[in-house]
């Protein structure tokens, strides 16, 4: 068996001895590198015991730290601004970037109850018109739509806004039909105004009795008339009153749900974020992680080589000396490091989501609250004049 060369208490790092070699020209990567291996032999007991392990295992595991390190934080950072971010340009790198919060996504969502209430959205609303027949009340609104809205296989329409209404009440103000009881032209006539042009043949009233006559006008029509209206149950609409002539056309508005259907109302999402996986984050930059980055990543990277290291001794359970055997502490080391870097990984989630816009909006709401308390005891000055 060939005799390896275990870690010898000192180490000299240089570019390529990772495995993946993401930070390897980081002039801070290759400082801390050498001392994340001394500082990993010491924490496993070097020189007091051996450590079955060479420079390359401790340069692999302060990779790996560094860039759990990033996924942690940037896994964060798109929990928080995901909505922010999806449609964004994925060529955009989003490192060290502030991410200013906007609506877009928002909007997005409610283009739907937009699309419902007739006021947006991004379905396009269809017009159509119905030739009415005499005496025909109901009119199948699906048999239309097959002979005439260019529907494909299976799709089907809904219609959204019917026009059969009556003429509106401000365009029959003045309608001497209208059975409000004004009077007002004979009034005009008794000022000697009944000459002039209609556009100045007004008296001076309120505005509230404008609203009055015209609401008399629509309670007239309610009451003495047979008022236009209609009912639209599963595509069947029965109009009031009966037509009682051919020809007139009654339009209305539709859209098709085959587009209301489709998930994919932006179907040119090419080069855009869609998912968590294509938002643009990238490993850290080594040099820029601080002194409280820095110490978490050099723990993890002791956890890692920590059980390493119990996985190489638990390749043999005991080793024979004279008269005697050791029994090697593999359990033990795997043990601890999975509790290690479990308990790792938390405390930084914890950190992060401390410093969530959340958070911080709460905890600056708390600090409001306090310094308005703190200053309630300030006593006032008393100005004498």
């Amino acid at each position: 068996m060939a005799n390896i060369p275990i870690y010898p208490g000192s180490s000299s790092f240089f570019p390529g001895e990772t495995p993946f070699g993401f930070y390897d020209y980081d002039y801070d990567f290759q400082q801390d590198a050498d001392r994340v291996a001394k500082y990993c032999a010491q924490r496993l007991g070097w020189p007091m015991v051996d450590i079955e392990l060479q420079d390359v295992n401790f340069y692999t595991a302060f990779e790996e730290a560094v860039t759990t390190y990033g996924n942690e934080l940037y896994a964060f950072k798109i929990r928080e601004n995901y909505l922010d971010l999806e449609g964004f340009q994925t060529s955009s790198n989003l490192n060290n970037k502030v991410i200013q919060p906007n609506l877009a996504s928002i909007i997005r969502i409610a283009d739907q109850y937009g699309v419902e209430a007739g006021v947006g959205g991004n379905i396009t609303y269809y017009t159509g018109s119905l030739v009415v027949t005499n005496n025909v009340q109901l009119y199948d609104m699906d048999v239309w739509a097959s002979a005439s809205a260019s529907l494909d296989v299976g799709d089907s329409i809904e219609i959204k806004r019917v026009f059969y209404e009556a003429s509106p009440a401000i365009v029959r103000y003045f309608d001497p039909y209208a059975g409000t009881g004004t009077g007002m032209m004979n009034l005009i006539d008794s000022f000697g105004w009944g000459g002039y042009s209609p556009a100045i043949s007004f008296m001076m009233m309120p505005l509230n009795y404008d609203i009055q006559k015209i609401q008399a006008i629509e309670m007239n029509d309610q009451v003495r008339k047979s008022q236009f209206s209609f009912e639209l149950i599963n595509n069947k609409l029965r109009i009031f009153p009966i037509p009682t002539v051919d020809g007139g056309l009654l339009r209305f508005e539709y859209i098709k749900k085959s587009e209301r259907n489709n998930p994919l109302q932006l179907p040119n999402s090419s080069g855009l974020i869609t998912n968590v996986s294509n938002v643009n984050f990238t490993n850290p930059i080594y040099s820029q992680i601080n002194s409280v980055g820095r110490q978490w990543i050099f723990e993890y990277a002791l956890a890692l080589s920590k059980e390493m290291l119990g996985y190489i001794r638990g390749k043999y359970s005991t080793i024979p000396v004279p008269n005697s055997e050791v029994t090697l502490n593999q359990s033990d080391l795997i043990t601890a490091a999975t509790d290690e870097k479990n308990k790792l990984i938390e405390r930084l989630r914890v950190y992060f989501d401390e410093t969530s816009r959340t958070k911080l909006l709460e905890n600056k709401s708390l600090e409001n609250d306090y310094q308005q308390k703190i200053l309630q005891q300030v006593p006032f000055k008393i100005y004498i004049g």
